[in-house]
């Protein structure tokens, strides 16, 4: 034997640990030992151990549950206690000592339920024990035999022997099938229960399986972080206190947490903390959703449920019928727990952005389409560039701009300047009508007050035009600051929401925002309003591609400033044209009412003929005086394709009143029309 060949040792002889095939230690400093055997189990040893292993863990899930719930209260107790919510502590003491008395009384019940039940026993046995002796004098005597008076006892000793037969065989039944259907009930939570189930067993089972969210399993998520003060808080042995239990809220579920000092909660809501977050969680990243609550420390949550969200707000709800009313409000979206959402639109300008591909195109279309179902409202949408996103858009549309060459945008520029101007003629209309802003009777009075949505698409290249840019900022700041009150809604859509690209005084007078994935504070802010962003109102917390079509909305509900919400998903190119639908059945509808595309010219009427004083009579039914102004209206409303009575005022109808030789009354300053007075007048006229 060569002499470099170390020696095998004897067995026994070599001390240290094995790992990885390899002795270390003090034994392992100077000839390498022998490889260590491995154990190979057969795959059919390994399942046995696999399956076995999980009727023993569906044991520790099924105790850990009964004292998981037993504890409940003093769980609540402390974690009320450690957030300073003294007032909540109290009341989950108050419900302890209530349950306690609860299951003091339903064990007290019990008891005297058993009293009552031995009692009717020796009763029943009393009359049973007559009975037999009676049957049984009743057969001696019928048979003239006493061995008859035996009978009843003899069947019911047989009864006896059949039932104690019966029993055990179904003992014998029972104690074969029973620890089956144990063993299967253990198996069953064992495998499926990972929210109380031993590491070892939870590492094992499927990870298809869904992880059941509550305080234990967040506040081990957010263990898993590693951030320090989280860390150091769990360390003294306090519960994580939660503002908000675990509740279900839609299609996930939320709670609210105060976390440790000096931890604000947007550590929690940065993308990458998010992430890790979800992983914690067993759930994607778009299915987790931090943010900042009512202070810094503040931190909510909401955990959607596993593939909630993959359906995304579903279809949009008017494709087969229906139409909008834009003083409702217009289908946009679900928000995360799974709530229909509208975009409120009178009174408001809109601000559409985020990174390119995330949805922002489509959010705009989406809104829109619910434009196109109300058929009072008048459209114009102007893309400066040269796509097809809003083409099928066009048959609906009284004015439509696409292009990027500079012919197109001085178009567009035109059509904004006579945009200003009738913002202008408008107020003088609310002026006439006595009106502060454009309500719904006036938008349906065919007076010229029908709501107006303007669209630009890509609005930063007519914004930083080289020659044009500057005339384009101002007129948008002079419009958003007007039309509000006047029944006209600007929604600018672009991809690049800057200071240079977005006039401030534009961001300031958009009280909707709708923030796809930004990618910082400047355009967060410029979307959602100033001071969005350190308030917590963060798109940047939106992954591209990962959050696609969902958008960080400002506007939408009176009861938070913002939230998350994702948008329907509605399609223009062939093949799968959801928009032409939608455009047919409106113009359709128009059609049938005799009545052109909003902001066209209208179609030829019949040569139409009316007298003053027969349509005050046909409004004045009654015996009361009514307002001239009130009048006024009614006629509008009456006849509201009738020239005369189109732009008509009180004080305009007074004078007409006057020259068929009608009096008005004066009283304090109002004007009325009395009935009495307008009969005498159509009778003198014969």
């Amino acid at each position: 034997m060569p002499d470099s060949l170390p020696a095998v040792p004897e067995p026994g002889t070599v001390e240290g640990k094995i790992f990885g095939g390899e002795v270390v230690g003090a034994a392992a400093a100077g000839v390498p030992g022998p490889v260590a055997a491995r154990v190979v189990l057969p795959p059919a040893a390994r399942a046995v151990l696999r399956h076995g292993g999980y009727v023993l863990a569906g044991t520790v899930v099924i105790a850990r549950r009964r004292h998981h719930k037993r504890n409940r209260h003093h769980r609540m107790m402390d974690a009320a206690e450690a957030a300073g919510n003294l007032e909540l502590a109290l009341q989950w003491a108050q419900h302890h000592e209530h349950a306690k008395h609860q299951r003091h009384e339903r064990f007290t019940g019990k008891a005297a339920t058993f009293v009552m039940l031995a009692k009717a026993s020796l009763i029943i046995a009393a009359v049973w024990l007559f009975l037999m002796v009676l049957t049984g004098i009743a057969l001696a005597v019928d048979h003239h035999d006493l061995r008859q008076f035996l009978w009843p006892w003899l069947a019911f000793l047989h009864a006896v022997v059949f039932g104690w037969e019966l029993a055990g065989a179904l003992a014998v039944a029972a104690m074969i099938a029973g620890p089956v259907v144990l063993a299967a009930v253990l198996y069953y939570h064992g495998r499926t229960g990972t929210d109380f189930a031993p590491a070892w067993a939870a590492a094992s089972a499927d990870p298809d399986s869904d992880m059941t969210i509550d305080e234990r399993a967040i506040t081990q998520a957010l263990a898993a972080l590693r951030i320090p003060q989280i860390r150091d808080y769990l360390a003294q042995g306090v519960p994580m206190p939660y503002i908000v239990p675990c509740r279900q809220e839609g299609r996930g579920t939320y709670a609210e947490i105060r976390l440790p000092l000096g931890l604000p909660a947007s550590e929690i809501a940065r993308p990458a903390r998010r992430e890790r977050l979800a992983a914690g969680l067993y759930r994607q990243v778009k299915e987790v959703w931090p943010s900042t609550g009512g202070d810094a420390s503040h931190l909510r949550v909401w955990i959607a449920d596993k593939g909630a969200l993959e359906e995304g707000a579903g279809p949009y709800p008017l494709l087969k019928e229906g139409f909008t009313d834009a003083f409702k409000g217009l289908p946009f979206g679900r928000s995360l727990r799974g709530d229909l959402v509208k975009i409120t639109v009178i009174g408001r300008n809109t601000l559409c952005g985020g990174a390119p591909e995330q949805g922002k195109s489509n959010g705009a279309r989406v809104v829109a389409a619910g434009y196109a179902l109300d058929i009072i409202t008048e459209m114009r949408l102007y893309i400066p560039d040269t796509n097809f996103d809003f083409e099928r858009f066009r048959p609906r549309c009284a004015r439509y701009v696409m292009g990027a060459e500079d012919e197109h945008l001085e178009r567009i520029l035109a059509d904004l300047e006579e945009l200003k101007d009738e913002l202008q003629s408008r107020g003088q209309l609310l002026v006439d009508m006595e009106q502060e802003e454009v309500t719904y009777a006036l938008a349906h009075a065919g007076i010229g007050l029908h709501p107006v949505f303007v669209l630009i698409e890509e609005a930063h290249i007519v914004i930083q035009h080289r020659r044009l840019g500057r005339d384009f900022q101002g007129l948008l700041c002079d419009i958003v600051k007007l039309d509000r009150k006047r029944g006209v809604h600007l929604m600018l859509s672009t991809q690049a929401p800057t200071k240079d690209s977005m006039p401030r005084d534009v961001t300031r007078n958009c009280t909707n925002g709708i923030a796809y994935a930004v990618g910082d504070h400047v355009a967060n802010d410029a979307l959602l309003g100033q001071g969005a962003y350190r308030a917590g109102h963060r798109a940047t917390e939106l992954i591209p591609g990962t959050d696609r079509g969902t958008a960080l909305c400002k506007g939408f509900s009176g009861e938070a400033r913002s939230e998350m919400v994702q948008a329907h998903r509605i399609s223009g190119r062939s093949g799968d044209d959801q928009v032409s639908p939608l455009v047919e059945r409106s113009l359709a509808e128009m059609a049938r009412r005799g009545l052109a595309v909003p902001g066209t010219p209208a179609p030829l009427l019949a040569i139409e003929s009316r007298d003053l004083l027969d349509d005050c009579a046909e409004m004045m039914s009654g015996p009361d005086r009514v307002k001239l102004r009130d009048l006024a209206g009614m006629l509008r409303t009456l006849a509201p394709t009738w020239g005369r009575y189109r732009n008509l005022t009180a004080v305009q109808l007074e004078q007409d009143l006057a020259a068929e030789g009608v009096r008005v009354i004066n009283t304090s300053g109002t004007k009325f029309l009395d009935p009495a007075d307008l009969r005498r007048a159509l009778a003198e006229r014969g």
